[in-house]
């Protein structure tokens, strides 16, 4: 028989938790230099327009269908149209950030992957907003659309020339999309459940938010979606497959591994030492016939 200490050298490790303070010091620098790197694009009034009728006249020439119909369904009702800002204005950072905390203590090592493809995916997203400003539909009048936050509420904007808070010319790509579909895929991917997939419920309710209430263009969904889909082609997960495969199995999480690990082993052991003993009465079967 293995001893204690032997048995517990046998036992798969559990990924290593990151350290708190590192972790809240680097999501903050993070954080920062993204906010100070927006508000080097904030001043591009003139150019945000010309891109915003460049991205109107593509949607229309791919044939996407209209924002203003997805703005029609939330005009049916007060009511609606206020949740429908509420959403776009409080769901998006805490639900983030709750999916960062539960990694953290639950599942360590998915924490780090899905931090990194978030910094990853933020970082591409602010280089395109410096190279890229584009106004959102709200602002353009060519699109027919109504700020429905300014004119419903609650409104997480004020007047582009004093926000001096965060760059209203940073509609391409979509972060508010792109930070729903990964909050999404880190779930599926960290869980097992069969319900898992109802966290995909949350981006595409984001999507019809972002478009509903007139601050984002279809292309700025799908151009995130493609940023994030480089992103975690290059990043594998913890376990080695990639995001594509894993989404296509259930697999269990790192504990019970672990653990289901240690059964296997345990019941190896109880196999071989049965073998063992079989063996013995065998032998001393024979030995009493000669």
């Amino acid at each position: 028989m293995k001893s204690r200490n032997e048995a517990a050298a046998a036992e798969p490790s559990r990924p290593a938790r990151p350290a708190l303070v590192r972790e809240l010091l680097l999501v903050a620098g993070l954080f920062l230099v993204y906010k100070v790197g927006r508000q080097l694009a904030a001043d591009h009034t003139g150019e945000a327009f010309r891109n915003a009728h460049h991205v109107w006249n593509l949607e229309r020439a791919l044939h996407l269908p209209g924002e203003g119909a997805v703005q029609s369904l939330l005009l049916h009702g007060d009511a609606l149209v206020r949740i429908a800002n509420t959403y776009y204005a409080t769901v998006h950072f805490p639900a983030t950030v709750g999916l960062l905390v539960w990694l953290y203590l639950r599942r360590p090592a998915h924490y780090v992957w899905t931090r990194r493809a978030l910094a990853a995916l933020t970082a591409a997203a602010l280089v395109l907003h410096l190279t890229f400003p584009l106004a959102p539909p709200r602002m353009l009048a060519a699109t027919g659309l109504i700020d429905t936050a300014r004119v419903y509420g609650p409104s997480v904007y004020g007047p582009p020339r004093t926000d001096h808070l965060s760059n209203q010319f940073a509609a391409m790509p979509s972060l508010h999309f792109g930070w729903a579909l990964m909050v999404a895929i880190g779930l599926v991917v960290a869980t097992r459940s069969r319900l898992r997939w109802l966290w995909l419920l949350h981006p595409l309710l984001t999507l019809l938010v972002i478009v509903g209430t007139a601050n984002h263009y279809w292309l700025d969904a799908i151009v995130a979606t493609a940023l994030l889909g480089i992103v975690l082609a290059a990043l594998p997960l913890p376990h080695g497959r990639s995001v594509a495969v894993t989404l296509g199995r259930q697999r269990p999480a790192p504990a019970e591994e672990a653990e289901d690990a240690g059964k296997t082993a345990v019941a190896g052991e109880a196999a071989v030492a049965g073998e063992a003993g079989e063996a013995g009465e065998s032998s001393t079967l024979v030995g009493a016939v000669r």
